[in-house]
């Protein structure tokens, strides 16, 4: 294929480093995510937050050490509200990013953050620090659903796949840097020791925030809108090309075809029937909004039900039950190290081995570490060398966990819905993770925690069948996106099935189709476009 041409005939910009780095900065709203999951993980493990919040006094444990803890309820409670709020956020998220734009969504999700943090900073109860956790998790929401929407949008075809990868690496980077902030504060017996590992959270805001002044909005929201000359000047920033050059032109043109289109073929209305065009047609139907929200919707669900959040929300607590390790929070520390140097893998093998091929491997792996974990767990859980294969697996787990499936299941919504109904279409899948998230944070404590379940290493049997079903829902259902446009996207999903999307080649454009070239975006109205259509 020549240079800058893609398959069905149209040009493409090259892919520069100043737009790479453009897009690549929109990642940065992972850190949200990980780090706002993973502080609690050490948080509701340390002496002084016990003392704090739960009033109890250490030396009346010192014969059972394991009776010092936050009660099941309330840890179930303090982990999962987070999740709460942002299933809801997400679902708001959807309509604010059609209204006011994808970038003012995110920037407003940073500044309700915030307010979240800064209530949770001056708890000293589980009742404010709850309501904290509850407003942060809306902003949470914002960010994380429609940061997934915007690079998608703005990522050139070449590098999607990497550049959403990215956003799941800054995850895995919350996640490291909030189980060191919390070794390093573990010991403070002071209400720094878990105020400091909240407020460290206000920097991640901040940063996004600004930064998001100066990048532009998604060209695709403005062609929704019909403002195609605004469309053509962020066009031209984010391709780092002057917006009269074909490269910008083409690209609109199929960009307003394609959405021409969609919009012949999707019953237009008011804000109802805009929600309810996320569930129009069969079931049956490859290419249906139906059917393609159930796709986005179920595959977060299936990246919950990996069961990587209970190492990351309860590892240490896990470890410290394990019996044998002596300092749990140093190999709770370890295994977000493991995925943060995993992660990165997925930014070559998402373009070049492609997401479906990623996803069953994925899942293979993760059954069979998960299944050795908890075998191994219930033939000889007490011996020490027993546990350090456990925790080597689990390692091995998280390796194939933060190279497939963490980064896969995002770049995948953000693919899969037509511009119509795709703020709304990533809102609710990125809601479905947050709600899964919130189920898996409620039930999971009853399931481990000595005094409920206690579990122990069984637990990983759960996660390991789980991890079975998504091996199979993968191999039935997940088509291959790899090196298509969204437009493409579209195409591939109306003329193929999932086990042979791979092998669908582009052989048109919607552009080609509709008569409408790259000259026409000089019409100002989408209502202009299809005239000349």
């Amino acid at each position: 294929m020549a240079d800058g041409v893609v398959a069905g005939g149209r040009v493409e910009a090259p892919v520069t480093w100043k737009t790479y780095m453009m897009c690549a900065f929109a990642a940065f709203g992972g850190i949200f995510f990980g780090y706002d999951s993973g502080y609690i993980n050490g948080v509701m493990a340390m002496d002084y937050f016990i003392h704090e919040f739960s009033g109890k006094v250490k030396s009346d444990y010192a014969d059972d050490p394991s009776g010092y803890v936050i009660s099941s309820s309330n840890k179930s409670l303090i982990t999962s509200i987070l999740s709460a709020g942002t299933f809801f956020g997400a679902i708001i998220a959807g309509d604010l990013a059609d209204w006011f734009g994808r970038r003012t969504t995110i920037i407003s999700g940073c500044g309700i953050f915030m307010v979240g943090v800064a209530l949770q900073v001056a708890s000293t109860t589980v009742a404010l620090l709850v309501v904290g956790r509850l407003i942060a998790g809306f902003g949470v929401g914002f960010v994380s659903a429609i940061i997934i929407l915007y690079m998608s949008e703005i990522a050139p075809r070449k590098v999607r796949g990497a550049i959403v990868s990215g956003y799941q690496f800054c995850v895995t980077i919350g996640l490291m840097t909030a189980s060191c902030v919390d070794y390093g504060t573990e010991n403070r017996t002071d209400s720094g020791s878990y105020r400091i590992p909240i407020a460290i959270q206000l920097i991640w805001a901040i940063i996004l925030a600004v930064g998001l002044f100066f990048l532009p909005e998604s060209p695709r929201y403005y062609v929704r809108k019909g403002d195609l000359t605004k469309a053509a000047e962020v066009l031209g920033r984010v391709r780092d090309q002057p917006t009269d050059s074909d490269y910008v032109k083409e690209e609109l043109a199929e960009i307003v075809a394609n959405n021409e289109y969609e919009m012949t073929i999707i019953p237009q209305g008011g804000y109802f029937q805009s929600w309810a065009n996320c569930f129009t047609g069969s079931i049956w139907s490859p290419n249906s909004n139906l059917r393609r929200t159930i796709l986005g919707t179920s595959l977060q669900m299936m990246q919950q039900w990996t069961g990587v959040n209970f190492v990351f929300y309860f590892g240490t607590t896990f470890f410290s039950n394990l019996g044998t390790i002596s300092d749990p929070f140093l190999i709770s520390m370890i295994t977000t190290i493991v995925n943060v140097f995993s992660t990165p893998i997925s930014f070559w093998t998402m373009e070049k081995i492609g997401r479906r091929p990623l996803l069953l491997w994925g899942a293979l792996g993760m059954v069979v570490c998960q299944f050795i974990v908890a075998i191994a767990g219930v033939v000889d859980g007490n011996n020490p060398s027993t546990v350090s294969a456990q925790i080597s697996f689990i390692c091995i787990y998280i390796f194939f966990f933060a190279s497939t499936w963490g980064p896969g299941a995002w770049v995948v919504i953000g693919e899969i819905y037509p511009l119509p109904i795709r703020s709304r279409g990533v809102a609710l899948s990125t809601a479905s993770n947050w709600l899964w998230n919130c189920i898996i944070a409620v039930i999971t404590p009853y399931m481990v925690d000595a005094d409920k379940g206690n579990l122990k290493s069984r637990v990983f049997f759960i996660w390991g069948s789980l991890c079975a079903c998504a091996f199979v829902y993968t191999y039935f259902l997940i088509p291959e996106t790899k090196g298509l446009t969204l437009e493409q996207v579209d195409k591939m999903m109306e003329e193929t099935t999932p086990r042979t999307s791979a092998k669908w080649k582009p052989h048109g454009t919607y552009a080609a189709e509709m008569g409408f070239t790259g000259k026409d975006v000089a019409a100002t109205t989408v209502e202009d476009v299809a005239q000349k259509a």
